[in-house]
């Protein structure tokens, strides 16, 4: 382990403001990080997290969001693109509109975000970048065709950046967690959420904080190495797949 003293960096978490956006941020900022997160609707948030807004969606927008967070804290030194929506239903009712959607949020919208971050971070010579994806995206779920792709896209993407960037100091990761106590999930049916704890190995769902952790370790320079890897978080539900 480092026992350099930490040098707060600048970091930005798009999706930011609730569920596991937030407790990303939370962790950052208990690292002594400098934190800023995106959101479509304002909300409150924690003293000394800076929020923004931002659509993913709308590039001008980003570059607006990524201008405000660099004139408060600095080039953006750690990226976590976090942000998406589902639009959950069976392929034979999904229509091509909830697919494209999904498509332009979840993985087009990492593209743009990390687009932008790549300008600062290769004028850096160092970054890191970490997608969140899901066990969906590699496990697969039947009502999630859209979801899916968008989050197995994100696997190629960062390994594509990585031999894109790799030799210039900035490391590109995936996060998959798996079931998550989120409003999102307490939303689920009962038996819905029974049927799915059956499913995991550990026998309970995670705590939001449980993938923060996971999010601010591969930030970090103990895992400088690393890069172009696809971590689970999900108690042994998707078991490497």
């Amino acid at each position: 382990m480092s026992t350099e003293a930490h040098t707060p960096r600048s970091v930005l978490i798009t999706g930011g403001n609730r569920g596991i956006g937030l407790a990303i941020a939370k962790a950052f900022a208990a690292n002594g990080d400098k934190v800023a997160v995106t959101y479509r609707t304002p909300t409150d948030l924690p003293e000394g997290i800076l929020g923004v807004q931002a659509d993913v969606t709308d590039e001008g927008s980003i570059d607006r969001a990524f201008s405000e967070v660099e004139a408060a804290h600095g080039p953006i030194e750690v990226l976590v693109a976090n942000a998406g929506i589902t639009k959950d239903t069976l392929l034979l009712r999904m229509s091509e509109d909830d697919f494209t959607s999904v498509l332009d949020t979840n993985l087009t919208g990492a593209f743009r975000v990390i687009k932008r971050a790549s300008k600062g971070m290769i004028r850096l010579r160092k970054g890191r970048v970490i997608l969140i994806s899901s066990v969906s995206g590699l496990y697969g779920a039947p009502g999630q065709i859209n979801y899916s792709a968008s989050k197995a896209g994100l696997v190629g993407l960062a390994r594509s950046f990585t031999r894109e960037l790799g030799g210039r100091g900035i490391t590109a990761n995936v996060v998959a967690p798996g079931f998550i106590k989120t409003d999102m999930t307490a939303e689920l049916p009962e038996e819905t959420q029974k049927d799915y704890l059956s499913r995991v190995p550990a026998g309970r769902f995670a705590e939001p904080e449980e993938v923060a952790d996971v999010v601010r370790w591969i930030a970090s320079d103990e895992a400088g190495y690393i890069s172009g890897a696809v971590i689970p978080v999900d108690g042994g539900l998707g078991m490497g797949h």
